[in-house]
């Protein structure tokens, strides 16, 4: 998911609450690959991974079919695998790409400070993937953090994005207009406290289970996915022990700098997904200028897997539109 530590308190100042708030859901990404695949998937996969050096780093990333480039960004906790019941579906009609941000498996970097670990970074990492394969206006779509990855590349690369599918993206600062939104992070606090100490005493595997608990409001949703989703979760552990015990800065996103958005915008939720991350969904659909807002059925914030065929019929038939 040798440095100072921080810890977050739960019921202090707003200001606290959203900075805590916002290290937290940028890492997260509930990494279950849909499709269950077989060993020759598996070896078929891995010798379909490419790398491309951008920014100093080798980046991974697997690239299938033809047409509109798409490029599906995934969170923390998460990889190019977080996408396998996604891709052959979006490349049957489409050029799908799905690589693994810096720092995710099975890249090879280490954290350096906390500027290596910065949003920017992985904001940076996506405009030079683009560039780099000369792949011109894509179609971003993003989960999680990923969502908040696709968002800044948009503001700050508008010429590179046709279209731009948010799923639940981690965007704290939306809640400072949100009734009741000061408080909304307090239970994440309380778990990113738990977590980093867990982390700490090398309780990885306890320390994600916590975190996947407060954010999908299931203390079991982690026992209960397949021990193979559960390995993929637990290769993507660096930037939860490193980040929680770092200080970053994050960039704050505005309503006013939503209105600048001119690619058009869809938003998903999940119908059972906790309130805060709704609420942020809400607020997007509130600033953005040309947007549809989709709510999944029976789903919580793992929009990818957890419904999979309502999620790409519905990002397809956007894609499509635009």
């Amino acid at each position: 998911m040798k440095f100072q530590l921080f810890k977050i308190k739960p019921f202090v100042m707003k200001k606290n609450l959203f900075s805590s708030g916002v290290l937290l859901l940028m890492l997260f990404c509930l990494c279950t690959c849909g499709n269950r695949k077989s060993k020759e998937d598996k070896d078929h996969v891995i010798s379909e991974l490419k790398t491309v050096f951008i920014n100093g780093e080798s980046i991974h990333y697997i690239d299938k079919g033809k047409g509109d480039p798409i490029i599906l960004v995934h969170g923390g906790l998460g990889d190019y695998r977080t996408w396998g019941a996604q891709m052959d579906t979006f490349a049957q009609n489409h050029r799908a790409i799905a690589y693994s941000r810096r720092f995710a498996y099975p890249n090879n970097q280490i954290i350096g400070d906390s500027s290596d670990y910065s949003g920017i970074s992985h904001e940076k990492d996506l405009a030079e993937l683009v560039k780099s394969l000369n792949l011109g206006p894509v179609h971003l779509v993003g989960h999680s953090g990923g969502g908040r990855v696709a968002l800044l590349t948009t503001l700050d690369h508008p010429e590179l994005v046709r279209s731009l599918t948010l799923g639940e993206p981690a965007l704290m600062s939306m809640l400072e207009n949100v009734p009741g939104g000061d408080t909304m992070p307090n239970k994440l606090g309380k778990a990113w406290e738990l977590m980093t100490e867990e982390f700490k005493n090398n309780n990885n595997e306890k320390a994600v289970t916590i975190f996947i608990g407060a954010v999908t409001d299931d203390s079991l949703y982690f026992s209960k996915l397949p021990k193979r989703d559960q390995k993929i979760m637990m290769d993507n552990t660096l930037d939860f022990r490193e980040s929680p015990i770092r200080k970053s800065s994050r960039r704050s996103i505005t309503c006013d700098d939503l209105k600048k958005i001119k690619a058009p915008v869809l938003l998903l939720k999940g119908d059972i997904s906790p309130l805060f991350l709704t609420s942020m969904v809400d607020e997007l659909d509130r600033c953005l200028r040309d947007k549809e807002l989709v709510t999944l059925p029976n789903t919580s914030h793992g929009l990818p897997f957890e419904n999979p065929a309502e999620f790409n019929k519905i990002v397809l038939g956007y894609i499509n539109k635009h």
